[in-house]
Parts: structure tokens; sequence; C-alpha cells
């Protein structure tokens, strides 16, 4: 029975590797993927997920309009080795795509994949991450850690110095160069 799953983390913790991995195992069984990522994060280019380490992999761009489960539904047409669906950047999504990725769930009967940040600079969900969390059959962290050892939960988002940066747009495409993973406290006192 196919299960839609949430994988959430703090910047850094390795999501987009997990993601490329688990789509390399799918695909060295014979059966054929469906990646998604979103047209916001275009460090590597669009259509594209990147992991730090240097895997990578084309994928399906989506903005806002994007029908995810009108896509999957006609690609899941041409292709019947289609096994499973995995969205990087999941955090991007909005409310109606977050149900478009249950119908293909429950309509397809192929599992969804996601990955993506729970909050952001400020401490703040992101409409994809927060009805993720109410609606994936599985929700798993991936963990990371705060430059202090423990577990690394927020995103701090620094200006070139390193100094904490408080107020400004939710979205804001950057790497190490731009956001940080902290504790709870770090993330608070800063």
């Amino acid at each position: 029975m196919a299960k839609l799953y949430f994988y959430y983390s703090a910047m850094n913790a390795g999501k987009s590797t997990v993601l490329l991995q688990s789509s390399y195992n799918y695909q060295e069984r014979g059966m054929d993927t469906l990646l998604f990522s979103s047209v916001v994060d275009t460090r590597y280019g669009t259509g594209k997920i990147s992991s730090r380490i240097g895997v990578s992999s084309q994928a399906v761009p989506f903005d806002s309009n994007f029908n995810l489960f009108e896509y999957a539904e006609k690609h899941a047409q041409k292709h019947p080795k289609l096994k499973c669906v995995l969205v990087d950047e999941a955090q991007f999504l909005n409310k109606k795509q977050v149900m478009q990725l249950t119908e293909i769930v429950d309509k397809l009967n192929l599992p969804v994949l996601t990955y993506g940040l729970r909050s952001d600079f400020q401490g703040e969900p992101f409409e994809g991450s927060m009805y993720l969390l109410v609606w994936a059959d599985n929700i798993t962290e991936i963990k990371t850690i705060c430059h202090c050892g423990r577990k690394a939960t927020m995103n701090m988002r620094i200006d070139s110095e390193g100094r904490p940066i408080k107020v400004g747009d939710q979205i804001q495409v950057g790497g190490n160069e731009r956001y940080v993973s902290t504790c709870r406290k770090h993330f608070q006192n800063s």
C-alpha cells in the first residue's frame, strides 16, 4: 500500500543525498522514479537535484501553479515501470500541491517521498512543510548537528560576516554562505 512520506531536517543534513539514493535504489531494481524539484532553488540550475557531495539527477521543475497529480498521472500512463515519486525542496509546495501528492498516493497507488525544511530562518513553518506534517502517512527527521554538538533543528540566516539576520523575505535561496543549522538554544540566543 502506497504512502506519503515527509523527510524533514534543518539545512545541510543531506536531504537531497538521501532522495537521490532512494531514487537510485528503485532504478537499480529496474523500477522508474519521477523526481520533482522547485523552481525556487536555482543554485544548480532549474530542473536538477544536486547534493553537496556531488551527486545529481534531472528533475521536473515545479512552481506554485504546477499540478503534480496531473503530471504524475500522465507520466505513469507512458511509463508503466514508474514505482515512486520523489519531491525535493518540499517546503516550497503549497497546500493544494500537498493535496495533489495525497492523490498520487491514493489514486495512483504510488509512494511519494518528500524532502524539505520544516521551518524558515525566523522559526516559522513553510506552507508545504506544515501540510506535509499534517497529511503525510510517515514523518521522519533527518538529523544534523549544531556547532555545539547538539541536534540542529533550526535554520539561521547569516550575513557575509556570519552575523544572524532576523528579518527579510521568507524565501532566500542559499547554502553554507547564507545559512547555518543550529540547535534551538543557539537560534534563540543569537
